[in-house]
């Protein structure tokens, strides 16, 4: 369902003034915000097109790309939106596709689809660099060692899908591999690299990547604790293992968001790339990755399809997993037994998954020690979750004020408060505000109209700032010191970093955190804030990547028409790369 904004006000940001014709008609109906209409009249001015419903198309290409999709298919949103005063669909897309604009490469039509120049490149160059990985010749394997190492590594007793896949990506190029929560990948990644390394003659130079520094932290921290159950003879082939983001990884460039210094006449040296929480990865950034790994290196791709896509263009995971099991389904092994999850809460994801709404509700009106559901509109219900969420705060905020760091990263990890807005009463800022509110009335301090450091702020990195080496989804607590002066303590593998406040730019509050800022982390408990069914955020999606954040416990705050919504509402983004692998 394509989602219109509504206003009153004349003065909001996203209409424009002097626009008129269909440009204006459809920014007054809510279809175009302001970007959308200015890109649209200034590339049409540029090339000399005035056909407005070729600069229509060029406007709802250019919002396609703001709301995650890389194409647009016109007659399909035409349809999905009778009311508006589309053009006459019967030869709409070949106007566009022989007008100026496309003729100077501004959009492309391919397959009924249309698309931004840009979008269009990036898609036919990942599927061609994937499809050239498949036609190289495999990999040359000692199958009789392999198959002794895996039965070394992957014992029958309950790996057996762990080991299926191991060997499935010791013998090719590249390899996707999914899974749920729990269900072994990071113990599959660990074993795959003990296979790798005992076939190798030379150490193996290998690159443990994800998308944010949380991410990547995980990762590291996963597959240090998974490779420590390997043999000693198997440890000592791999050596230390480190983990970065897929930015530092490709090297990134000051003078490009979207360009690095390794690319395709600039290979990575690695002979295994490693790539977890890829369902996060953009369209943009997979082509910048696959281009840069050499032919003969192994690419394994590691994730879950279930879960919220990247924030920007693409569900490039998904893509991947239909069109190359159409193509080739040994290039993507599929994990399915969970092994570390409660059984409720892996049932719940379960439920999720497979969209079964009424046993999605029968699973949180039932209960118990590992799911709850919450009624928002029960005083008493509702009183339980101020209390989970103001305990949380406080126990970060006294090993804070203790000047024990260790202490409060680790309650910070402790819980999380998700929600699916930013702004709102279900949103994020509301929910900071109103938690220091509490912190306030609780200690009798003025946290919500004191200093904006104080002790036991809990801390999110929201941007990279590869001076200091901190990355966006990065999280931390500022702590007081001896001195009684505050440090911003951030959470890394191993050893914290500790920077004066003054050195941090882009952080925010984190009492709450939107679901799409938790990907690639975890928490003992998670609580859940659903907003109301008429949400557009609210998806199938990112109710199960909220859930399956949580280790033990997950409370969830909502209707059940919310539940509903959310169980029967699947994300949508129009691509073409399945279809373009799968040909």
């Amino acid at each position: 369902m394509t989602e219109l904004f509504e206003t009153d006000d004349p003065h909001d940001r996203r209409l424009v003034r002097d626009v008129t014709g269909l440009l204006g008609a459809f920014n007054a109906a809510g279809l175009l915000e302001a970007a959308d209409v200015h890109v649209a009249r200034r590339l049409c001015s540029v090339v000399g097109e005035a056909d407005e419903t070729v600069a229509l198309a060029l406007g709802v290409a250019v919002r396609a790309v703001r709301h995650g999709s890389v194409c647009v298919d016109l007659a399909a949103l035409a349809a999905s939106l009778p009311d508006l005063p589309w053009p006459p669909p019967a030869g709409w897309l070949d106007r566009v596709a022989a007008s100026a604009v496309a003729a100077a490469s501004v959009v492309r039509v391919e397959h009924d689809l249309l698309y931004l120049d840009r979008y269009w490149r990036e898609e036919g160059q990942v599927r061609d660099d994937l499809i050239a990985r498949a036609a190289h010749p495999p990999p040359v394997v000692d199958a009789g060692m392999l198959d002794a190492a895996s039965q070394r590594i992957f014992p029958d007793d309950g790996y057996a899908e762990q080991g299926a896949a191991a060997r499935a990506a010791a013998t090719q190029w590249t390899t996707v591999l999914t899974g749920g929560p729990g269900t072994g990948k990071t113990t599959t990644v660990a074993g795959l690299l003990a296979l790798l390394a005992e076939q190798s003659a030379t150490p193996l130079r290998i690159a443990l990547t994800a998308p944010t520094g949380k991410a990547a932290a995980r990762l590291q921290e996963a597959v240090a604790t998974a490779t420590a159950g390997l043999a000693p003879e198997d440890r000592h082939r791999l050596g230390p293992l480190t983990a970065q983001t897929l930015h530092r990884l490709l090297g990134w460039r000051p003078d490009s968001r979207t360009r690095f210094r390794h690319h395709r006449g600039n290979r990575l040296p690695h002979d295994v790339v490693v790539v977890d929480e890829t369902s996060m990865v953009s369209l943009t950034m997979m082509a910048r990755l696959v281009e840069s790994v050499r032919p003969e290196a192994r690419l394994l791709l590691v994730g879950d399809p279930d879960q919220l896509t990247s924030v920007e263009a693409g569900a490039v995971l998904s893509d991947l997993v239909t069109g190359l099991t159409a193509r080739d389904p040994r290039a993507v092994a599929a994990l399915r037994t969970s092994h570390r999850f409660g059984a409720r809460i892996g049932a719940l994801a379960e439920a999720l998954r497979d969209g079964e709404a009424d046993r999605v509700l029968e699973m949180l009106r039932a209960g118990g020690p590992e799911i709850e559901l919450i009624d928002p509109d029960d005083a008493a219900a509702t009183e339980r979750v101020r209390r989970v969420v103001l305990g949380h705060a406080l126990d970060v905020r006294t090993a804070a004020l203790a000047g024990d760091a260790e202490a409060a990263v680790a309650a910070l990890d402790r819980h999380r408060l998700l929600c699916a807005h930013r702004t709102g009463p279900y949103g994020v800022q509301h929910w900071n505000r109103l938690v220091e509110r509490w912190l306030g009335d609780e200690t009798g301090t003025p946290i919500a109209w004191g200093p904006e450091w104080y002790p036991g702020r809990p801390l999110l990195v929201t941007a990279n700032d590869y001076g200091l080496g901190l990355f966006n989804g990065d999280t931390g607590v500022v702590v007081r010191q001896a001195d009684e002066s505050v440090r911003a303590v951030i959470a890394g593998v191993g050893v914290h970093q500790v920077f004066a406040t003054s050195r941090l730019g882009e952080v925010e509050t984190m009492h709450a955190m939107t679901v799409h800022k938790s990907q690639g982390s975890q928490a003992d408990a998670v609580t859940v804030l659903l907003p109301p069914e008429d949400s557009p955020l609210l998806t199938r999606e990112l109710f199960y990547t909220a859930v399956t954040r949580a280790q033990s416990r997950v409370r969830v705050v909502g209707t059940e028409a919310a539940v509903r919504a959310a169980v029967g509402t699947r994300a949508q983004r129009a691509t073409g790369l399945r279809q373009r692998l799968a040909r």
